[in-house]
């Protein structure tokens, strides 16, 4: 039965919750579904999860611009109030951080950012933000982005992640796969689950879960 779960484990005052089952993403099969609504729609808990975030981050790096996927902007902007807040370096004539969400285009998932934004990517260190990071994939879509529209990447942050660097850049996280040890991801083709015969239990994607 799928069922939503507290995690027996947290960080600060940040909640972990998850789901344990079959599950489908555009990119593999999972074992668990990781709940991370509350964190981007709860203003109490998107604020302590951006200070347990940041804690993470190095004090020498650069941050002008959060790039927000997986609707992670509540997220984004008490990052940039954290970031600001702590010191971080910033180099942008205003001294303070633009939060920004790319457009998805339909065909082949790109980013795109239109014209009014791009300045804010352009020459700037930009942070990518996402809700979860656990095949890299996406993260790598944000880097291809930023760099297209002339950026420069300042890091990747997640509120969970399964992979500790991608393209060379290291993933920052409240939560680990060390947290779930027995999280896994499979590519379709070679789903365990999959050949025992075992159905799924939702499809799942940024903007949640829906039951099979």
């Amino acid at each position: 039965m799928f069922e939503i779960n507290h995690m027996p484990f947290r960080r600060g005052k940040v909640p972990f919750r998850a789901a344990q089952g079959h599950f489908a993403t555009s990119h593999s099969h999972i074992n668990y579904y990781i709940d991370i609504t509350y964190n981007k729609t709860r203003l109490s808990e998107a604020k302590e999860t951006a200070r347990e975030l940041v804690s993470h981050f190095i004090n020498n790096t650069p941050v002008d611009t959060i790039l927000c996927l997986d609707d992670t902007a509540v997220i984004g902007a008490w990052v940039a109030e954290e970031l600001t807040k702590t010191g971080f370096m910033t180099i942008n004539a205003h001294q303070t951080i633009y939060v920004v969400t790319p457009e998805m285009s339909n065909g082949n998932s790109m980013m795109i950012l239109r014209d009014n934004i791009q300045h804010m990517v352009r020459n700037k260190h930009v942070l990518i933000l996402m809700a979860s990071c656990t095949t890299g994939v996406t993260a790598k879509r944000a880097i291809e982005a930023i760099t297209y529209y002339g950026g420069n990447v300042a890091g990747v942050a997640a509120i969970y992640r399964a992979v500790d660097e991608v393209e060379g850049y290291p993933v920052r996280s409240v939560y680990s796969v060390s947290d779930l040890p027995d999280y896994e991801s499979w590519d379709y083709k070679e789903c365990p689950l999959c050949k025992k015969g075992v159905k799924l239990d939702a499809l799942i994607n940024t903007h949640g879960y829906s039951l099979l």
